[in-house]
């Protein structure tokens, strides 16, 4: 997986890369099928923003997060692609024929 990192108003310290790696890492362990991830961090005034944006093999996920603190800004455009993948991940799997009783039974044996 390749995070592509920028930062607008904000200077992209290597903490800041790391804690991004490690927190969108945890898409890595959902969804195996990620092609590239473009992450924005943005500072406005006092809020803090960070912006993703994951492509993945058939479609794309955008999410971001708004908080007074970067570190929490991450933590949260964490947890909301997390959802969101995992919510693909399910709708993929249900798109899936079901097994048929017959080759369900045959693989039981």
């Amino acid at each position: 997986m390749r995070v592509h990192l920028s930062g607008h108003h904000v200077e992209v310290t290597p903490a800041l890369r790391r804690y991004v790696d490690r927190k969108l890492g945890r898409i890595v362990k959902r969804f195996d099928r990620l092609i590239d991830v473009h992450c924005v961090l943005t500072v406005e005034k006092l809020r803090h923003r960070a912006e993703s944006t994951v492509r993945l093999s058939g479609s794309t996920l955008h999410a971001a997060a708004t908080e007074d603190d970067m570190y929490a800004a991450i933590d949260a455009l964490g947890d909301k692609l997390e959802e969101q993948v995992r919510r693909h991940k399910e709708k993929a799997r249900a798109r899936r024929a079901p097994a048929s009783p017959r080759h369900a039974a045959a693989a039981v044996s």
